[in-house]
């Protein structure tokens, strides 16, 4: 993680419920939905190649073993006490409205992934499956958020683990379903729209999660930090990046100024019950 770290995580416990399945992969066809989805595809396109092959991978089974490094112990401490300050936050969030927090699991690994939702090559980025609640993450996504997208920071990597969280917190309250369910009778635009709000309702529970982080003790740079990489992450910067033009109704995941701003009210206002980015008038 990062050298200059300014998160306090020394008295934060580390989360039982992570999963390193490092060295081990999958087979099959990659699914989407990940906070890194178009990153490293977009990325791809920007250096002519060809997106499909990152998003679909290899059908070939693939296992490998490695061993892990001080570097690959120390990452899976920092994303356990992530993790556990997520499990602390939510569950006292849901204690408030009467309702049970089921903490995720979150799975490491390398290259691969099978999940309930499909396997997934690693090139998708962090992602959310609902089929078995479990956040997947492959480190390495870290070092393109830092290298080749200029996002670097403990923070920045804790909001990655924050926003895939978020889905999980809209699992539990049953948006994730009814989102589905209006996407598979909608337009391909349409559905793009639904797929923008709940990517930024997660941004917002990302955003309220940090205001009641109290473990972590942080401070403004920090949550700067969290708002660079929304900014680095935005569909219409990565469109620009890659190709250098913006198609509005291919967003999925909201421009960098909606990410960063739904981010900054869950922060702000820190109440679980204010980002219903699904009636607002304006994203």
């Amino acid at each position: 993680m990062e050298s200059n770290t300014l998160m306090r995580l020394d008295e934060v416990e580390e989360s039982q419920n992570v999963e390193d399945r490092r060295g081990i992969s999958g087979k099959g066809v990659a699914v989407g939905g990940g906070i890194g989805t178009l990153v490293i595809a977009l990325i791809v396109m920007a250096l002519g190649g060809d997106p499909r092959s990152v998003i679909q991978g290899s059908t070939s089974p693939s296992t490998q073993s490695r061993s892990t490094s001080p570097q690959d112990e120390e990452g899976k401490k920092f994303v356990s006490k992530v993790l556990k300050e997520t499990e602390t936050v939510w569950t006292q969030l849901f204690q408030e409205r009467g309702k049970k927090y089921v903490a995720p699991r979150l799975v490491l690994f390398t290259d691969r992934v099978n999940s309930a939702c499909g396997s997934a090559d690693s090139a998708v980025g962090p992602f959310y499956c609902p089929g078995d609640a479990q956040v997947y993450i492959d480190l390495d996504f870290y070092n393109v958020l830092r290298q080749q997208l200029g996002a670097g920071g403990d923070f920045a990597q804790a909001y990655v683990i924050a926003h895939e969280v978020g889905h999980h917190v809209q699992d539990l309250l049953g948006t994730t379903t009814k989102v589905d369910t209006a996407r598979r009778t909608s337009s391909q635009k349409e559905a793009n729209r639904l797929s923008v709000k709940l990517e930024l309702q997660a941004d917002y529970f990302a955003g309220v999660w940090a205001k009641h982080a109290k473990e972590l003790h942080l401070d403004r740079q920090d949550i700067e930090e969290a708002l660079n990489a929304a900014k680095k992450i935005g569909d219409d910067t990565l469109q620009k990046r890659a190709r250098g033009t913006v198609v509005p109704d291919s967003f999925t995941h909201g421009t960098s100024e909606q990410r960063m701003r739904w981010f900054m009210k869950g922060y702000d206002t820190g109440d679980m019950g204010g980002g219903d980015t699904f009636s607002a008038s304006s994203l």
